[in-house]
């Protein structure tokens, strides 16, 4: 489909939706095409799985929940009161009550076992599967613990911190990591 790089990091899917929007004025979602891509990466579709007709409906609905468990994440990062979030919790709850599509494995060609649904994936299934995986996110207190906001300039992904120490500052070390080494070299270079 595209040539876009996408990047799943975060440690989670519904984080890595997140990320879609992050920075802002980055939209990675453009078009449906897009969003295709975006969940066969994320292996909520497996590649070459035929999905209902995507739209730009799909399109907006993934990007409402995008929205809600940024919400959610954010107010869980900055310990905010829950009363700022309950619309966005009510839409991620009644979109988590939905039924994920069903995977199921089978043999592939070299008689290994593959991923394959059981039905054809439809855009209430895929947001059920997206939803779910926010609310065992945030109703884990393990794993609330973890979330952490990169500290890479101009990055605004949320990540699971699942480093030995705890210690882990960035999404990921090859692109933020590097790219805040590079600058400290660049200062350090510079000042002499």
């Amino acid at each position: 489909m595209g040539s876009y790089e996408w990047r799943f990091d975060s440690g989670r899917v519904c984080l890595d939706l997140v990320a879609t929007g992050q920075p802002v004025s980055r939209e990675q979602l453009r078009g449906a095409e897009r969003l295709v891509e975006w969940l066969y990466g994320a292996g909520l579709v497996p590649r070459g799985t035929p999905t209902a007709p995507v739209d730009a409906r799909w399109v907006l609905r993934f990007t409402e929940l995008r929205s809600c468990v940024d919400q959610l994440v954010r107010a869980q990062l900055d310990g905010r009161a829950a009363a700022s979030t309950d619309a966005a919790l009510a839409h991620v709850n009644a979109l988590a009550a939905g039924a994920p599509p069903g995977p199921r494995a089978v043999r592939g060609d070299g008689g290994e076992l593959v991923k394959e649904l059981g039905a054809r994936p439809d855009c209430d299934g895929l947001l059920a599967a997206v939803a779910r995986d926010a609310v065992e996110l945030l109703t884990d207190p393990v794993a609330r613990a973890r979330l952490r906001q990169c500290e890479g300039d101009n990055c605004g992904r949320v990540y699971l911190d699942t480093s030995r120490g705890r210690r882990r500052r960035w999404c990921s070390s090859e692109v933020c990591g590097n790219r805040e080494r590079v600058a400290r070299h660049r200062r350090r270079t510079a000042a002499l």
